[in-house]
């Protein structure tokens, strides 16, 4: 089982103890979304990246870039030839993108990133060259004071392989076909504020539902981490330590706005089911 599917895989200590304290309990299977649709969400998520490209000589060469994305996830980055990475790209196509999440946390390996690698042409035919210089500018708009510029040309990267990180012990690989045919999450792309919203007046209730739902009854206080379509994630602190939970969504949300409604559920069934055992801690 891959760890962005599954459990993660433990380092331990020096001790042998685990280096994450497992849940105390059976726990609902909670599905993530595929390695694809994690890159496809942070791709839409900002419009900075570090590209990679190489030199006359071979070189390794890494610039600070925007990009816009055409409609299945193909970056699309407005070059000047005036640039060392413009000139590279004009000899040698193969580059990849590293697009870190927006909203890192104060641990920069800790955040969720993805790397794209393929090979970029430049658009040329005047359907496809609209089709990017708009993608550009939706994601760019700063960037119309420059795009018409004669030095400057508007480079599509054609993506052949992902690798999507989305923290310490989640990881996987997709490939360029799955990565096309995946969408961003309509939910994860703007859960910024109900994730904001979550951690500044609901505490009580994402306690509970680390408690009753996420396999943590001595849990003594959690934090959402993460929202997507299907499900929440939590940090979760214990006297045994800090863990990572998961709690699936009863079914799959379409869009944001069922956020509401969605965590209310989850809140009413681990407080029944709280109930039911005979309460835990700390509720």
């Amino acid at each position: 089982m891959s760890p962005a599917a599954g459990a993660a895989p433990d380092h331990g200590v020096i001790d042998g103890a685990p280096s994450v304290p497992p849940p105390l309990g059976a726990v609902d299977a909670a599905p993530r979304l595929s390695p694809a649709e994690e890159a496809r969400t942070l791709v839409a998520a900002t419009h900075v990246a570090a590209l990679a490209t190489l030199t006359a000589d071979g070189d390794p060469w890494a610039s600070l870039v925007t990009y816009g994305a055409l409609h299945d996830g193909s970056p699309v980055l407005c070059l000047s030839h005036l640039a060392e990475h413009g000139r590279n790209l004009a000899e040698d196509p193969r580059a990849s993108l590293v697009i870190v999440a927006p909203d890192a946390p104060a641990d920069p390996l800790a955040a969720a990133r993805v790397t794209l690698a393929g090979r970029a042409h430049r658009a040329a035919e005047p359907a496809a060259l609209a089709q990017a210089r708009a993608a550009h500018l939706i994601a760019v708009p700063a960037a119309a004071t420059y795009i018409d510029f004669s030095d400057f040309s508007l480079w599509v990267l054609r993506v052949t392989r992902v690798r999507w990180v989305g923290g310490y012990g989640r990881m996987d690989s997709a490939s360029g076909q799955a990565y096309a045919e995946a969408a961003p999450d309509p939910v994860a792309v703007s859960a910024a504020s109900a994730i904001a919203h979550l951690n500044d007046d609901h505490t009580d209730s994402l306690l509970v539902i680390a408690q009753a739902l996420g396999g943590y009854p001595d849990a003594t206080a959690a934090r959402c981490s993460g929202l997507d379509r299907r499900g929440i994630d939590l940090a979760v602190h214990t006297p045994r330590g800090a863990a990572p939970a998961r709690v699936a969504f009863p079914v799959a949300l379409a869009a944001s706005s069922q956020l509401r409604t969605a965590t209310v559920e989850l809140t009413r069934r681990a407080r029944a089911a709280a109930r039911g055992r005979g309460g835990v801690q700390n509720i």
